[in-house]
């Protein structure tokens, strides 16, 4: 621990900063278990591109929505 309070007053960081890239850099070096930055960059890639269908969907699910209301109002007049 010595060792890390003295590299943190050196680059400016704190101890948890330090602990957490050591621990990234792990993992990306395949030294330790959990997912590659690649991995995790990978993941949030696809769940915005699977966000996107769906907003979309829903949009057009309101939009026919309303022109149905729409087109009963024109309707009923």
């Amino acid at each position: 621990m010595a060792a890390i309070q003295s590299i943190v007053q050196k680059i400016g960081c704190t101890a948890e900063m330090l602990c957490r890239r050591i621990e990234r850099a792990e993992i990306d070096g395949g030294r330790r278990p959990g997912m590659t930055n690649g991995a995790l960059e990978e993941m949030k890639a696809l769940r915005r591109e699977n966000r996107e269908p769906k907003q979309a969907s829903e949009t057009l699910l309101q939009a026919s929505a309303f022109f149905a209301r729409v087109d009963l109002d024109c309707k009923a007049k």
